[in-house]
This record gives C-alpha cells, structure tokens and sequence, in this order.
C-alpha cells in the first residue's frame, strides 16, 4: 500500500539519525534559550498539530535544562533561611517550554508544541505560535477561534494541550479530583 510524505517522515523520525540529531543539539546548544526558526524541523507533526506556512504562523526552539524539579536539602549546617528546598513543580517540560515561548513573544498565543530532541542536559521544544491579531489569521476557519478573547494567556492557563495533560484531564474518573481544577479540590488529584 501507498503512503503519503507524512507517513514515511514520521516513520524516519521513530528512530531518528542520531549522528546528525548530534551535530544538530551541538548548534541548538550555542544557540539562545528561545529562539525563532525559519521552518519547523518535523514538518508532519506541526502540520498535525495546525501548523500552517502562512502569515500569522511563527516556530520557536525553546532549550530546557533536564533534571529533577525538587532541590535536595543540604545536610551540612546552615542558618535557617538557607534550609529550603525548592518547590516540587507540577508541571511537565513540555508545557514550561510553552509558556517560556510565549513570554519571549508577547503578542502570540502558543497553538502546540512537541520534542525534537534531548541530551544529557536538556531538552529541545518546537512551539507553534499564532498572531491573533493578524488578518490572515482572523479570516482563516480553521484557526481563528484562538482570535476571540477568551483564548488570551491560554498557555498560563494551561488550555494548551501540555497544560490539560499536566492537570491531569486527559482522563474522566468520579475518584480523580482534577476538576474543575485541583486547587478547587484543594490539591487533592495531584
């Protein structure tokens, strides 16, 4: 049977080249923290996910250092001020690298975003970011509901797709306590 390009891309990335994917995350790694590309690298998935090469449509690379959220607490003396551990972060990277995009670009809301690689050190995001203000957008059917005012900050409202999966809504359950959200459950679904 026949398949189309998107097929066999994402068949090419299920085991990527890693020689090349190297070479890549050593450039990505000199790189800044957020930066703006040209083209997104796997094209199938943001076009999966609304990716459109049109006006109003920007790709950012987003770099995330790995490694645990929670600091451990030292065991040596200290005054008490210097005793704190960091917050546990009920956040998934994914959804960190969004709302790190959208600090960046200001006036864009964050659409989706996926893994493109990681390291020893860190992770590497592609974030789909949309001008609502834009016409091209603001005529387009298919994305212009993220126009209308009640999509503005969704990425801090975790409305995004990383956002629901890190609340904890991707599945329905009388036990789970993640709705309408886990601080009306008084954090207990988390």
């Amino acid at each position: 049977m026949a398949h189309g390009m998107y097929h066999y891309m994402k068949e090419a990335w299920k085991s990527p080249d890693r020689k090349v994917l190297r070479e890549r995350m050593i450039q990505w790694r000199k790189d800044n923290a957020v930066k703006e590309i040209d083209k997104p690298l796997r094209i199938d998935r943001a076009r999966n996910l609304g990716y459109k090469d049109k006006t109003g449509f920007v790709v950012v690379r987003v770099r995330l250092r790995r490694g645990g959220h929670k600091r451990s607490r030292p065991n040596k003396g200290r005054r008490g001020k210097r005793l704190h551990t960091r917050k546990n972060l009920k956040m998934n990277y994914r959804w960190i690298a969004e709302q790190r995009a959208a600090q960046k670009f200001m006036d864009f809301e964050v659409l989706n975003s996926y893994l493109i690689g990681k390291d020893g050190f860190h992770y590497f995001y592609e974030v789909i970011l949309v001008n609502p203000n834009a016409p091209e957008i603001k005529n387009d059917s298919t994305i212009s509901w993220i126009s209308k005012p009640r999509n503005k900050g969704r990425v801090f409202r975790g409305l995004t797709s990383a956002g629901k999966k890190s609340r904890g809504l991707r599945s329905k359950s009388p036990n789970l306590k993640v709705r309408p959200s886990a601080r009306a459950n008084k954090n207990k679904g988390k």
